[in-house]
């Protein structure tokens, strides 16, 4: 064991899990460099972070010209102009209908908290329904709203009053739309009544739950039963914003609109911001002083954002993501293995899920992990059996790296699955 690793089981608590044994010394791009000597491609991307990259030049240009501004004041003491500008350019962009307003946060937890705070004040009602498999964060209220008990619940004492899971559809576990939609309404006669329910949170593409895409008819359903009972109907678009799906936002996919979406990630290309754009008439609710923080929409993650904004447009980074997903798509479903059960893929939200004696194997997924990143390739696993690996690489990979990881692929895959 190295010397650093020691000082980190000295230093930090368990509860703080880590992959890696060894600790990263540098990042370009899509590559990192371990004080191993080893050298990685990355697709992980600080955990769909990084779309635009680890150290995009021009995002590192846009930050330190603001440093030599200002770091920090406040937003709700002194307010500044990226914090305006930037809050206009997700309402133009945001897959909303009608007048939108943008606040921001810090971390995707705060952003999906703050959307209930918004849908309580709008309804005056405390439940929400969220569904099984999600993942909305790890503050009190957002992990109440993960739909996944190990390793963000269990011993931690975690119950809130008021939130209930539907079952989220999943052709492969044989959760149809139908199924889905009729776990809301048993919520509803079982549990609370629709009038109390302020909020549902979904994503339309499930991330930790295994890269799962919401089906048309399921977010139709959704929107349905939302303007039926007055609900607000939130999108977590936390993990799935800015390109990824191959769309500015997955509900783009959609012929309904939220009334809200969450946000963070790769927002900031690598600097910690959230936030949430929502109908105007549903985010003015909260009065003044209900929402912020001390580095809400801090100057230096807004001007970044600025800036992933733009690099999205001009390097062409939708197509770009559709693609490499399609490429990888291709590749994955022509591996021919009997143990991948099936391959899911919106944009470059791309995943595989394994099976052995027609049940979920995490064993295999794990074994795919622990190889490709012998062989220099990072991977992260999800799914709610942990049989999943999900592909979260930045979208301005070089094709040549691109192709190189595809190839440590087929050799990893090929040996786990013996």
């Amino acid at each position: 064991m190295s010397d650093l690793m020691k000082r980190r089981e000295e230093a930090t608590p368990k509860g703080i899990g880590v992959l890696c044994d060894w600790f990263v010394e540098k990042a370009e791009n899509a590559t990192l460099w371990g004080t191993n000597g080893k050298e990685y491609i990355d697709f992980a991307a600080g955990i769909a972070v990084l779309n635009v990259g680890h150290r995009h030049p021009r995002i590192i240009e846009a930050v330190k010209k603001q440093l030599d501004y200002f770091t920090h004041t406040a937003y709700q003491v002194t307010p500044y102009e990226s914090y305006i500008e930037l809050a206009e350019k997700i309402n133009e962009l945001a897959p909303i209908s009608g007048k939108k307003k943008t606040c921001f946060f810090t971390t995707g937890g705060e952003a999906t908290e703050n959307a209930i705070k918004v849908a309580k004040a709008k309804t005056k009602r405390y439940g929400i329904i969220a569904f099984g498999g999600s993942f909305h964060g790890r503050t009190a209220a957002a992990v109440g709203m993960t739909g996944k008990v190990v390793p963000y619940k269990a011993e931690l004492g975690i119950g809130m009053v008021g939130i209930y899971h539907g079952v989220y559809p999943n052709k492969l576990h044989n959760i149809s739309v139908e199924d889905a939609l009729k776990s809301l309404d048993h919520i509803c006669k079982s549990s609370i009544s629709p009038y109390d329910v302020a909020a549902i949170i979904f994503e339309p593409v499930q991330g930790e739950g295994g890269f799962n895409p919401a089906p048309k008819e399921f977010v139709e359903g959704l929107r349905a039963f939302a303007d039926k009972y007055g609900i607000v109907l939130i999108a977590d678009e936390v993990q799935t914003g800015f390109s990824r799906t191959g769309k500015l936002f997955a509900m783009e996919y959609h012929s309904v609109s939220p009334d809200i979406i969450c946000m963070a990630k790769s927002l900031g290309g690598g600097f910690p911001i959230s936030g949430i754009v929502g109908k105007a008439e549903i985010m003015d609710c909260v009065s003044a002083g209900g929402m912020g923080g001390t580095y809400a929409g801090s100057p230096l993650a807004t001007a970044a954002g600025l800036e992933v904004l733009k690099i999205i447009k001009e390097e062409n980074l939708l197509d770009r993501s559709n693609k490499l997903g399609e490429q990888l798509k291709n590749f994955l479903q022509g591996l021919g293995h009997k143990e991948i059960a099936e391959v899911r893929a919106v944009g470059s939200m791309v995943a595989v899920e394994f099976f052995k004696n027609n049940e979920p194997s995490s064993d295999i997924a794990k074994k795919v992990q622990t190889l490709a990143m012998s062989k220099g390739l990072l991977l992260l696993t999800c799914g709610s059996y942990g049989n999943v690996i999900r592909f979260l690489y930045p979208l301005t990979i070089p094709q040549e790296q691109f192709d190189k990881a595809l190839n440590i692929l087929k050799e990893v895959i090929a040996e786990a699955v013996k």
